[in-house]
């Protein structure tokens, strides 16, 4: 019998097959070789309780297109160009995280084993179905998914992903970014707070990777400058309210009047509302780049919370006719329907079908010159570009694996490994 066992086991290791569900992009096009994208279209979940007795349906997602946007004109740039790649097309798959950490995993091993439900005879030893991935956002997300891709040596290049803690290419060695990490930015927040003769201060930070890292590299460096930190409180999105009412206490309780946030937008949008109920007012703001010049939480500021605030942001850049190609939605159609359907009816406050809950229903001839929303919105456009140059590295290095001159000496993908 435990012969049996052993054979039975052995015959199954020779089957190639997905485990689970399949996870399917949110836009897609077919090229030569294809590149990889995870953003977070939505920033918000249902949180639901869940039994373990059965599989856990899939996040209903309910931010961000540009993102993607960047990294389709960037691979339509390349595909136009007769000097880079020439001959050779890329193609792409870009999934939707949902500014979830578990979901960006998942959608990270489906990029690099593919999404088809089929069984392969033999070992699953074929080639990654991409040679790199663009994204994600958070530092958080970048750790736990190329901790998962990095023994396939696949590339996730970062455009935001700023922890400091993501340099370490022992632990981190297929990561790669567009953006400085913060062992910069946190020992600028500590010249900028002693540049004002701020000495008693206190501190809020986002309860993840980014803000924890930060935070503490800020403080090693501000108590070294003669910077006292009163108190140091973590915060994220998901607290309890009970948690969130001892932050208020705590600050309305101190003497310092200068609160250093090393916060996530997200979680800042979340504290904001809280801010206003509780009337915490009259404090002295300094941020980070992650939200200083955050234009939803501007537009958010009602009661002028952050008023007065300095912080350090990234460095004003364009990219020459990036903004056009973003304010041009209707091509998205074309890769990627539903979630096309989705972002037009959030942009114009409209219905395809038939809801009492809205009165105006879509035409398909709106236009967004006619409507100022965040989407139109292009005070992220450093942002933007720091994906459009992760697209162009990838592109480059593709270009000389591929020994490429006039014309590519090959179509066929490389090594995953050999894109650096």
């Amino acid at each position: 019998m435990v012969m049996a066992i052993m054979t039975f086991s052995k015959a199954n290791e020779t089957v190639c097959h997905l485990r689970g569900q399949p996870s399917y992009p949110q836009l897609w096009k077919d090229g030569d070789i294809i590149v990889g994208g995870v953003f977070s279209f939505h920033s918000s979940w249902e949180v639901r309780q869940l039994t373990y007795s059965i599989t856990p349906p899939p996040l209903k997602c309910i931010r961000d297109f540009q993102y993607a946007q960047s990294m389709l004109f960037a691979i339509e740039e390349i595909n136009n160009s007769s000097t880079l790649l020439p001959g050779v097309s890329l193609g792409y798959r870009i999934y939707d995280t949902c500014g979830s950490v578990a979901v960006g995993v998942q959608a990270a091993m489906a990029l690099s084993n593919g999404h088809e439900k089929t069984s392969v005879e033999g070992p699953c030893t074929k080639q990654a179905e991409v040679q790199a991935i663009i994204g994600d956002t958070t530092s958080s997300a970048c750790m736990a998914i190329t901790k998962s891709i990095g023994p396939f040596k696949l590339p996730l290049i970062s455009h935001y992903a700023t922890c400091e803690c993501l340099s370490d290419k022992i632990k981190y060695p297929s990561f790669l970014r567009t953006i400085a990490s913060d062992y910069v930015q946190s020992r600028a927040l500590a010249e900028l707070v002693r540049h004002f003769g701020w000495t008693w201060v206190g501190a809020l930070r986002t309860d993840d990777d980014y803000g924890n890292s930060g935070m503490a590299t800020f403080t090693k460096v501000a108590e070294q400058m003669g910077i006292c930190l009163e108190y140091s409180l973590p915060f994220f999105r998901t607290y309890t309210e009970d948690k969130v009412l001892r932050i208020i206490e705590q600050i309305k309780s101190s003497t310092s009047r200068v609160i250093v946030g090393f916060l996530a937008h997200w979680d800042l949008e979340v504290l904001l509302h809280t801010f206003v109920e509780h009337n915490i007012t009259g404090f002295q703001w300094v941020g980070t780049e992650a939200w200083i010049s955050d234009s939803v939480i501007a537009s958010m500021d009602k009661h002028h919370i952050f008023q007065g605030a300095v912080g350090l942001a990234i460095p004003k850049t364009q990219v020459t006719g990036l903004k056009e190609f973003i304010l041009d939605i209707k091509p998205l159609k074309s890769s990627g329907s539903a979630i096309f359907t989705e972002l037009w009816e959030a942009l114009f406050q409209c219905k395809y079908f038939n809801d009492s809950t809205y009165t105006t229903a879509c035409t398909g001839k709106e236009e967004l010159s006619q409507v100022q929303n965040l989407f139109t919105d292009m005070s992220l456009m450093p942002i933007f570009s720091n994906v459009y140059k992760g697209v162009y590295a990838v592109a480059h290095s593709l270009h000389d694996l591929l020994g490429c001159t006039d014309k590519c000496a090959t179509k066929k993908q490389p090594d995953p490994s050999t894109v650096r």
